[in-house]
């Protein structure tokens, strides 16, 4: 199923922030003020990926001080906890669409506007690959896919 663009953004923003805080409270993890801005960033850029370094350019407007290690150790909770994916082929993130689902996932990134849809799987696509790859004594440890084209906006 895909994830649709929402129409009123900043609501999707307030509702991303608020899950994120049930599911940290619910495995008894702290969203830090730090960790929830970051958070906010990466959600209000759109359904584009952002990169931690504008990240950071963003946050030093509030803490001129703020280093990278500041933003990657944020960035590796929200990871770890699944608030957050990684876009491996543009090294940048993306705000978890149904962070309380435990799922592999498949982006569709538009390589003209740079949106990305996340596709959630049913379990179909992965189970054939992971059958396929059962054969070779290889253990998987994350699957994501990262799919490249043109969207129907951009079409």
């Amino acid at each position: 199923m895909l994830s649709q663009f929402c129409h009123q953004h900043q609501q999707c923003v307030d509702d991303a922030l608020a899950k994120a805080q049930m599911i940290c409270d619910d495995q008894k993890v702290s969203l830090t003020p730090l960790r929830k801005k970051v958070l906010k960033l990466i959600w209000e850029a759109g359904h584009s990926a952002t990169k931690a370094y504008d990240l950071l350019e963003s946050l030093k407007s509030d803490d001129p001080s703020a280093k990278p290690v500041t933003i990657y150790r944020a960035l590796d909770f929200l990871l770890s906890n699944g608030l957050v994916h990684k876009i491996e082929s543009h090294n940048s993130f993306i705000g978890c669409s149904h962070p309380t689902r435990q799922h592999n996932c498949a982006f569709l990134i538009c390589n003209q506007c740079g949106s990305i849809q996340e596709c959630c799987d049913d379990g179909a696509m992965m189970d054939t690959i992971k059958t396929n790859i059962d054969s070779t004594s290889f253990q998987i440890h994350n699957i994501t896919l990262e799919i490249q084209g043109i969207c129907l906006e951009c079409s």
